[in-house]
């Protein structure tokens, strides 16, 4: 009997041994307006490595930031702004040396064609769609805008608050306001909405997407080696073909 079980005991431990190690899952938390972008990347990733699943979190960064500081999965955190990446480097549930820039992007006005051509023409809209600037990156960047074009006091009662940027996109597809600030890759997927103008740079920081690992995802090597392929050529030719910028 003693010799059956370690026989048992010794075949347990070399089937144990000779097992390959069990994929984790890489859990995304990712700004909106790069779904299609990361939605791609991760399928071309998983085909490379079956195995690996990926749980894709879509919405306004401020949002998957405050759901990771409540404890939310998280592996990997792509912002569309600089500030709530800073938000979770200063609360240490980033890996700070992992942070780096992933993308650019430029803020446009969209809607039906006719409504507008410049900053100065919004006076004439009746609803503009905004992505919230207390959590949305875009809605931020427009506010600026607006401050420094002087029509924010002028416009503030016009304005239609939305959960993220492609809220404000849905709502200029369908005709519930006149136009939204967008980013222009958002824009650029749009059926009916078109870009009616480009909001001058000089009025709003430069659309930057800095992406990290979280102190999680610094311990999962699938989400490591997910945060490499990002940095890749392969990732670099997606982001292009959505029209976004790396430099």
């Amino acid at each position: 009997m003693k010799n059956a079980i370690k026989i048992v005991t010794s075949l347990l431990c070399l089937l144990l041994t000779a097992a390959p190690a069990l994929a984790a899952d890489v859990n995304l938390f990712v700004a909106a307006s790069l779904k299609e972008v990361v939605n791609e990347l991760s399928g071309n990733f998983a085909h490379q490595h079956p195995g690996v699943r990926f749980l894709k979190n879509y919405g306004a960064s401020g949002m998957l930031a405050k759901q990771t500081e409540n404890g939310a999965p998280s592996d990997l955190f792509i912002s569309a702004n600089i500030e709530w990446m800073d938000y979770l480097k200063n609360r240490k549930l980033v890996d700070a040396a992992s942070i780096g820039t992933f993308s650019y992007n430029t803020l446009v006005f969209a809607g039906a064609p006719g409504k507008a051509s410049s900053m100065r023409d919004l006076i004439r809209l009746q609803r503009i769609a905004i992505g919230s600037p207390k959590s949305v990156p875009a809605g931020e960047y427009a506010m600026e805008a607006l401050r420094k074009a002087g029509l924010d006091r002028q416009l503030e009662k016009k304005l239609v608050m939305a959960r993220d940027v492609r809220a404000c996109l849905m709502y200029a597809e369908q005709g519930e306001v006149d136009g939204a600030f967008v980013y222009r890759t958002d824009a650029l997927q749009a059926k009916r909405a078109k870009i009616l103008f480009t909001v001058p740079q000089e009025l709003y920081p430069q659309v930057t997407y800095p992406m990290a690992l979280t102190v999680a995802g610094s311990k999962n090597q699938d989400a490591v080696a997910f945060f490499a392929y990002l940095h890749g050529t392969e990732a670099k030719a997606v982001l292009a073909k959505y029209g976004f910028t790396t430099r």
